[in-house]
């Protein structure tokens, strides 16, 4: 293969290439998503949580992003974006990297408009996601202990073999895809007062934030593993450099490095950016199965722990957070459910 493409220079630490564009989507641009992304996905229920109403004092929503194929909001993006991949990137497909939600998103959309896609991943992926983006057609390379490792040489390869490179958040189409879940909850349920989130590469929270924050009173909140701080650090300090610190168990976000993309929305209309501990993280995940029945990945926990750092505050107030994602791994589940006494 020839590569047609090789790396421009990039505002942040990752790679990007000339048909990455940087320019921030627009609520507009969600609204022409939706138009996409209605014509294959339904729309995911709005549910009240009648245990997290009695815990809060309040009416508290689930936006139940897990019933989607793919079990995460992720797909989304993936459906958006490649519905409108240029001809020219069709052979010999598409690459990115991923801990597992975005890559199943990248495999479901490549399986329905019949590109070809390869996914990097570090070598301890989660096996079951990494079992679901093979049955989708992916072809699934292993490298590296992390994240960034995996996203570093899938950034190689599409410089080296001529990928198209799926950027995991410096891509307009995969935030406006993404934020047409805040459409269907600012259509079902627009008198809300807060929406709570997390935060990996930015792309759910830059979503609600161009809709829910923008065309409704509420107030939408970032949150982020104390353990794996990059993006907050940035959101913080105003900068794009990598933080050293990845030790985070929810894999969903798990990263070093901030995506600039997402961090240009999330700095100028994310109001409010917590940081939550592994413990409240994984009291998140327990809570959610044992009480609703529903395994939650750690990323989505983490809502829920940054919910109860406001406990008094939303008491008496409408608050949504997205069940945005169901593919823990068993193994993982059942250390936390099975083990109480030691979270």
């Amino acid at each position: 293969m020839t590569a047609p493409y090789h790396p421009v220079e990039s505002p942040d630490e990752t790679t990007i290439f000339p048909y990455h564009d940087l320019t921030p989507p627009t609520t507009a641009d969600v609204y022409h998503a939706h138009q996409v992304v209605s014509r294959y996905l339904s729309q995911t229920p709005l549910v009240r949580s009648e245990f997290l109403s009695a815990e809060f004092g309040a009416d508290v929503y689930l936006k139940r992003e897990d019933i989607l194929p793919t079990g995460a909001f992720k797909v989304r993006g993936g459906i958006n974006l490649v519905s409108q991949l240029d001809d020219g990137f069709h052979d010999p497909g598409l690459i990115s990297a991923s801990t597992g939600n975005h890559g199943q998103s990248i495999a479901y959309a490549g399986r329905m408009f019949d590109i070809p896609v390869t996914i990097v991943v570090p070598e301890d992926a989660n096996p079951s996601k990494v079992t679901e983006m093979e049955r989708l057609g992916a072809a699934v390379r292993f490298h590296g202990d992390a994240f960034d490792d995996a996203r570093e040489h899938a950034e190689e390869l599409a410089a080296d073999e001529g990928y198209r490179y799926v950027h995991s958040a410096n891509e307009p189409a995969l935030v406006s895809g993404v934020g047409t879940a805040g459409l269907e909850i600012v259509e079902d349920l627009p008198d809300i007062d807060y929406l709570f989130c997390p935060v990996g590469g930015g792309s759910s929270a830059a979503g609600y934030c161009l809709t829910v924050g923008t065309l409704t009173e509420a107030t939408v909140i970032g949150a982020q593993s104390e353990a794996a701080p990059a993006m907050h650090r940035a959101w913080t300090e105003g900068h794009l450099a990598s933080h050293e610190q990845m030790e985070t168990s929810a894999e969903g976000i798990a990263t070093r490095v901030p995506f600039a993309l997402t961090m240009n929305v999330l700095r100028n209309q994310l109001p409010e950016f917590d940081l939550v501990s592994e413990h409240a993280i994984k009291e998140g995940v327990r809570d959610l199965f044992t009480e609703e029945r529903i395994p939650a990945e750690g990323a989505c926990a983490a809502s829920l722990a940054a919910m109860r750092q406001r406990q008094e505050e939303l008491r008496g107030q409408t608050v949504v957070f997205p069940i945005s994602g169901r593919n823990i791994s068993p193994a993982t589940l059942r250390s936390i459910v099975g083990n109480t006494n030691h979270l």
